[in-house]
This record gives structure tokens, sequence and C-alpha cells, in this order.
């Protein structure tokens, strides 16, 4: 048998790119927006460096600059002028995702996929992703509530409603009220340390306690996998595994379980460790994020929700020349 020597198409850059079995598209990332009340707001949120809250009337611009970059759908997040115990502000017609999705819709048409989170957390006073009975969530109370959401949000025109609040039946509840509309569930997001950037971008820390009863333990892969399928059977059409690099076995195990769509979130955490460390000079920022999103990919997503989605669209151009 002949030994085999890999290096050999290795050699040159033309050689190594024609074997490469993992290749990125600027199509299959997503762009994660806050939006925030006010107008011609552009801020920059602290622990996400070149990551900004946008108003409502910022969005067409940044829109525009992600399409010419070849990103084609963004993930919508909100920032409400007001919260309350109930998390009313998620299915408020005039709510800010609304608003920013009609706006979206006006400026660009069908050209972007609009996909927004359904969760509680950035709606209510107490920052939990449920409706609380005492100091416990309760499940079966908040999922009319989801529903209702997402409801909301796919008649101001979202593409795609994605339950992220881990309740049980939240898909299931989501889909018997909208049984047309794509729903992409967050079946496997665990309880992790590396949302804190997030939970500043969106003032959605809980206000005591953690998620914990809510969210997934990250060391149970087999019951990541339950999740999945459970929210399959429920009716969604693709599912998301949160946070990606610290779960790229879940990733791949979701690929071998499953022929839907699977998607992945670097999450806030993920993005501000690779910007952190390059801005102290330990790593190289382009090569970090290209190679951490290669991974992803390679773990078996086909869609990627990542910080980085406009920078690495313009990196992959460049790669292409």
């Amino acid at each position: 048998m002949t030994d085999f020597h890999g290096r050999r198409l290795r050699r040159t850059p033309a050689l190594r790119a024609l074997v490469t079995e993992t290749r990125l598209h600027p199509a299959m990332l997503v762009a994660p927006l806050f939006v925030r009340p006010g107008r011609g707001i552009r801020e920059e949120i602290g622990s996400m460096p070149g990551q900004h809250r946008l108003s409502v009337d910022e969005l067409p611009a940044h829109a525009a600059r992600l399409l010419e970059a070849g990103v084609r759908s963004v993930l919508l997040f909100g920032l409400p002028e007001s919260k309350d115990p109930d998390g009313s502000g998620a299915w408020a017609d005039k709510g800010i995702v609304q608003q920013a999705i009609r706006e979206l819709r006006r400026a660009v048409g069908d050209e972007l996929a609009v996909i927004t989170d359904v969760c509680l957390c950035e709606y209510t006073s107490h920052g939990h992703c449920g409706v609380l009975r005492g100091a416990s969530i309760d499940n079966d109370a908040t999922l009319p509530l989801l529903a209702r959401s997402a409801a909301s949000l796919v008649a101001a025109g979202a593409d795609v409603v994605a339950p992220s609040a881990m309740m049980d039946g939240q898909v299931a509840a989501i889909r018997e009220q909208l049984p047309d509309a794509p729903i992409l569930a967050y079946a496997a997001k665990h309880a992790s340390a590396f949302y804190g950037p997030f939970r500043e971008a969106a003032d959605s820390a809980p206000a005591f306690g953690d998620r914990r009863s809510y969210q997934m333990d990250p060391a149970n892969r087999r019951e990541a996998v339950s999740e999945i399928l459970a929210d399959l059977d429920e009716g969604a059409d693709m599912i998301m595994v949160k946070p990606a690099l610290p779960a790229l076995d879940i990733v791949a195990a979701a690929r071998a379980a499953t022929n839907v769509p699977i998607a992945a979130y670097q999450v806030s955490g993920e993005y501000a460790v690779i910007c952190a460390a390059a801005e102290r000079g330990w790593i190289d920022r382009r090569a970090a994020a290209l190679e951490s999103l290669t991974a992803i990919a390679r773990a078996g997503a086909g869609v990627i929700v990542s910080y980085f989605a406009l920078e690495a669209a313009g990196w992959l151009h460049e790669m292409d020349r």
C-alpha cells in the first residue's frame, strides 16, 4: 500500500484551494443586529468592538452594506423603550423589532431574509425568558406569549421566527399559531459563560438568579440531541446550536441525526475573545475569525450566525480575487 503524503497537495496556494473540503460563503452568514429607540443612533457596544446598537432609521444603510458584501440574512434583537413583568413589548404592534422589520421591508424588500428572535428576556423587567410564578419560570404560562410574539413578528413581515426561550413546547405553540411560517428553533441552547457581552448589548441580564433551570447543561450531549429531535417533532424547519465553538460536537451530532438545515450561533463571548486577543497582538483577528467560522461549517452547520458576518464576507471576497 502506498504511503499517504498529504504534503503533495499542500505545496502551493492553488493546490490547497483545489482540495479544500470546507468552503465558506457570505450567503451562509447571518448578521445579528441590535435595534434601539431613537433616531440617527449608531451606538458602539463596549464589550463587542465593531458592533453597534442601531436606531430603526439607520437600518437601511446597514442592510445595504450587508447586501453589497453578499450577506443575505439578519437576526434582529430589540431594546424596548420600557419593560414589564410579562414582556408585552415582544408582541406590541409598534414594538421596536416590528418597526425594524417594516423599515427593512420598505428599504430592501425581499432581498434580505429577516429572522427574528422570539424570547421575552429583552422585554421583561426581571430579565428572564418567561413569565414568573414567584421566583420560578412558569413554562406553560409563557408559551402563549411566545406564540403571540411570533405572530406579531410575522405580521410585521418577518421571514423566519427563531424561538430561543428554551421553554418546553415552544415550537409546538408557535406552529399551532403559525402553520406556514418557517421556524428556526434554538433547540440546543446552553447555559453558557459566553453570553456576557450580548446581555450588555441587549440589556437582558436576569435581575436575579440564572437561566440554568431552562437553558441546557453544556455537559449533556445526548440531551442536546433529544432536544433537537423534540423540536423537529413539534414542527421546526431548522435548528440552532448555541454557542457554536464550545458545542462543535453537538453541531456534528445534529448533522448526523437529521437532514434539516443546521444553524450555529457564534455568540458574543466567542466574538469578544477573538477581538480582545487581537487587540493585544496575541492573535491575528482575520485569521482567527475565519478559522473559527470554518470549524463551525466543518462540523456541519450550513448557516452561521456571527458578529463577524460583514467583515468575514469582505475577507472571503478578497480571497476569491
